[in-house]
């Protein structure tokens, strides 16, 4: 009779190529969240890129882990990479993680991956924690497709400028966001978007204080304001998308924009009704709406 393989037998008995980068998944915040293949190859490795030496040193330390560790951050990705390249080129196994959850996604680690690959060697993948993940998986069933966005500009008018031609976007979106920030961010999400939208903010994933909140825009500031802890720590903002009405009717302002600008109100109404197939009625409503705003712009 034949025994199974112990969860670490399984993972020490697969192949792991010389010459190879292993793109590996850290824990987001719970140490726990590593995975086994994750500790095999980082004890496995010859060395390891990380973003930040010290943060990765002192996980490597909790795991019983040493290995020599070479800096790539945003700030020096691509020259580090050919320094990992040399590595590769001698035979040796890399491993390349961030700060927490999966390399290349909102981290350092995209770069790497590409200039690795036009050097013809090997990337292999290690699957692990990542808050994008986790978030949607805490989201409900208003979630089926989705656009990862990271971080907004961090500046009001960039962030608005941002924020605007999403407004229209009927998939769900996913935004990261720093504590100092939320406040701020979440109206925004709200200007730009109505208060209807529904939204899950889900603070310090996988954390001891880790909660999530679901709600509308419109509700969301309040929540927030509520206790001051529920401005702490880091943020996914997981934002509905808009309805299939409210993207044509934003189709319909970008076109009574154009027309404006050409023709009379009635002769915007007129055009858009004929190629949209829209209430002319309604069309010349909103075309006055319009004409109205871009006036009170022009006079400032």
């Amino acid at each position: 009779m034949t025994s199974l393989s112990s969860p670490f037998e399984l993972a020490q008995a697969q192949q792991y190529p010389a010459a190879t980068l292993y793109v590996v998944a850290t824990p987001i915040g719970n140490l726990a969240d590593i995975t086994l293949r994750a500790l095999h190859v980082l004890g496995l490795v010859d060395r390891i890129a990380a973003e930040d030496t010290r943060n990765t040193g002192q996980l490597l330390a909790r795991y019983g882990i040493s290995k020599p560790l070479v800096a790539v951050h945003e700030h020096n990705e691509r020259e580090a990479a050919q320094r990992v390249i040399e590595f590769l080129r001698a035979g040796e196994r890399v491993a390349c993680v961030s700060d927490a959850g999966t390399p290349g996604i909102s981290d350092p680690g995209a770069k790497l991956v590409d200039a690795v690959r036009a050097a013809g060697l090997n990337v292999v993948p290690l699957p692990g924690a990542s808050a994008l993940a986790t978030a949607l998986s805490a989201a409900g069933d208003w979630v089926s497709t989705f656009t990862f966005l990271g971080f907004l500009p961090p500046k009001p008018k960039q962030r608005a400028a941002a924020l605007q031609p999403l407004a229209a976007h009927t998939h769900v979106m996913v935004f990261y966001e720093a504590p100092h920030r939320i406040v701020e961010t979440v109206q925004s999400l709200a200007d730009a978007f109505g208060p209807a939208r529904r939204i899950l903010i889900a603070r310090e994933l996988t954390k001891l204080h880790e909660s999530l909140w679901s709600g509308t825009l419109a509700e969301a500031p309040t929540w927030l304001a509520a206790d001051a802890n529920h401005q702490r720590g880091e943020f996914v903002l997981v934002v509905e998308g808009a309805s299939e009405q409210a993207q044509g009717e934003a189709d319909h302002d970008a076109l009574l924009r154009v027309l404006l600008q050409e023709v009379p109100v009635k002769g915007a109404a007129k055009i858009a009704a004929a190629l949209t197939g829209a209430s002319r009625n309604a069309l010349y409503a909103r075309a006055l709406e319009l004409k109205g705003e871009g006036e009170e712009e022009s006079d400032d």
